[in-house]
């Protein structure tokens, strides 16, 4: 089953992450589809990206809140703590981490990564 981690900001000025459930619950929409899923949240756009194998972001900030899907390969994020989650196909991480030393994200494997963002409006 996919991870959900959210990567958020703590009170020491570091990044911190955190394996999060995902708040599934039963649906039936009008046009037949049902299963479980969550609630729906408004995001301002998505944008699909590869990154090349050995690519690697050093500390920083996520720009927004946003959520990153991981679509193939894999990556690495490090927070403040030194704490490392591996992220692949079918992960999310939710970026909320907008002050302090931010976070660092590495394509590991020999493969790119592709992944979609999703900014989130807060409101």
């Amino acid at each position: 089953m996919p991870k959900v981690w959210r990567v958020y900001s703590g009170s020491d000025g570091k990044s911190h992450i955190a394996e999060v459930p995902m708040a599934m619950k039963p649906f039936a929409d009008v046009e037949g589809a049902h299963g479980e899923g969550t609630p729906m949240e408004s995001a301002t756009g998505i944008a699909f990206r590869i990154a090349p194998p050995g690519y690697v972001l050093s500390w920083h900030c996520a720009p927004r809140r946003q959520y990153s899907i991981s679509l193939s390969g894999a990556a690495e994020i490090e927070v403040g703590d030194g704490t490392v989650a591996r992220v692949g196909p079918g992960d999310v991480v939710l970026a909320e981490d907008l002050t302090g030393q931010g976070h660092i994200t590495r394509v590991v494997g020999n493969q790119p990564r592709m992944y979609a963002l999703v900014p989130l409006t807060d409101g």
